[in-house]
């Protein structure tokens, strides 16, 4: 019996859903497919997130050949044999490139991936290959120098979801329209919910529960939990994740550990999926705790990566660990409010441009502007020495984004800030002093005749 999800594909461009940051009507994307000039691509992002649909649905739309492999059921000795028909085909009276899609692409080793490449730059094949790891990582340079369009496929939202369930409980040719299913509203926001993102899990959960329904039956939360075998929560007791969310960050912020535990439980009791949970700790860690304590973000991080390697319900332990941490620690949201600062300048002023002492010199004819002249080398003066950094206006104006508070381990960075703020009140005259005890080497000041290498430039 063919799955629900793999009967609901769609067939058309128009019918795609998701992927709206890069698939959208009259964008670039979209157009390339309509407009018949789509080329190699490309796509990697979490399971059932729409990647293998899109691709048959480029082929159809661009009418051409469509052959789709799985990586890892494929070897180079089937792929040669292919890419010598796709040769054939190109080269006769119809002349057009296959379309390759290579389902899993991150499992071939360098050797297999690179069997494409002559292929590519001839121009034999149009290639997709799909990927749930970071290309950057898992795919060849030499690859992805010939394929220049990369798209992520992220997570489908809860809107996404739910309009991919309700077009399957209203099509009556490949879906259940005929059948005018009963259902209750917050079965469809919980199987929306509890799928975390993924499509095939949603239509696939929505089938074996509509199939193994009785008559008279409605579709309701209980089924849905039961299907994916998820205990009823947040929908059941009335809690919003999100409330819950800002209840526990407010805490936290708070230094209050008994409250935020008490939301904390309250998240994985209503079954709040562990990477909602570890995304807001994550945050937390830089937003709140921040710089009074910032190893808090690598212990955050730690107990994150951890409490994914056991999942529920151990993760909750590990979870529990950070908050409590965080909760407890010293807090500061100065870090927080330098970049906002910084970058509200950045979005309503006219800034000046990099100061010509700090620009890259090492290119040729960068010297002659003069670029990286006069720049000071820090260590050659024991770790600090007063120049301008900030852009002139801003530096001229005295700007300060970043004010430390005396809290936690901020209170000894506050007081290195200012002891260093203090030197620069010092003399015109002892700065100029300082300056010509020091030789130039390579364009850095140079304290004691020492001798800096271009790389230490960069």
């Amino acid at each position: 019996m063919i799955p629900l999800s793999t009967r609901m594909r769609p067939e058309s461009l128009d019918k795609f859903v998701g992927q709206d940051h890069f698939l959208s009507k009259g964008s670039l994307f979209y157009n390339a497919i309509k407009n018949k000039n789509f080329n190699s691509a490309i796509f990697y992002g979490h399971s059932g997130t729409g990647k293998t649909t899109l691709a048959r649905i480029i082929a159809r739309e661009m009418d051409q050949d469509f052959v789709e492999i799985n990586a890892s059921s494929t070897g180079t000795k089937e792929l040669k044999a292919l890419l010598a028909d796709a040769d054939t085909s190109f080269h006769s009276l119809i002349g057009k490139p296959i379309f390759l899609y290579i389902d899993e692409f991150h499992r071939w080793n360098k050797l297999q991936q690179d069997s494409l490449l002559k292929a590519l730059e001839d121009g034999i094949i149009k290639f997709i290959g799909s990927t749930t790891e970071n290309p950057f990582f898992s795919i060849n340079n030499a690859v992805l120098s010939r394929v220049r369009n990369i798209y992520e496929f992220k997570r489908l939202t809860i809107d996404d979801l739910k309009a991919i369930i309700f077009n399957c409980l209203n099509d009556k040719e490949k879906g259940f329209g005929n059948l005018k299913i009963e259902y209750r509203d917050e079965a469809i926001d919980t199987l929306a919910e509890y799928s975390n993102g993924d499509g095939r899990v949603a239509l696939d959960t929505l089938g074996f529960i509509i199939d193994n329904m009785s008559d008279g039956d409605i579709l309701t939360s209980e089924k849905v939990c039961e299907a994916l075998q998820r205990k009823i929560g947040f929908y059941h007791n009335g809690d919003d994740r999100y409330d819950l969310l800002s209840a526990l960050q407010k805490s936290v912020r708070g230094s209050d550990p008994d409250a935020a535990i008490h939301y904390f439980a309250r998240l994985v009791d209503g079954g709040a999926d562990l990477m909602t949970i570890g995304r807001r700790l994550l945050v937390m860690a830089s937003e709140d705790v921040g710089m009074a304590y910032p190893n808090a973000i690598s212990v955050v991080t730690s107990c994150v990566q951890a409490a994914k390697m056991v999942g529920f319900p151990e993760a909750s332990l590990i979870l529990a660990e950070a908050v409590i941490l965080m909760a407890s620690s010293p807090k500061s949201n100065r870090s927080y409010e330098a970049l906002q600062k910084a970058m509200n300048d950045i979005r309503h002023k006219d800034i000046d441009p990099v100061p010509d002492h700090l620009r890259d010199s090492h290119y040729q004819g960068a010297r002659n502007k003069g670029y990286g002249k006069g720049y000071l080398y820090p260590h050659a003066y024991g770790g600090y020495v007063e120049q301008q950094y900030l852009p002139d206006n801003l530096f001229e104006s005295e700007v300060r984004y970043y004010n430390p508070t005396d809290n936690g381990s901020e209170k000894g960075f506050a007081a290195y800030l200012k002891s260093i703020r203090a030197k620069r009140n010092e003399t015109p005259e002892h700065n100029e002093l300082r300056k010509e005890e020091n030789t130039v080497s390579h364009g850095h000041e140079v304290s004691h005749g020492a001798k800096i290498s271009e790389e230490d430039d960069k």
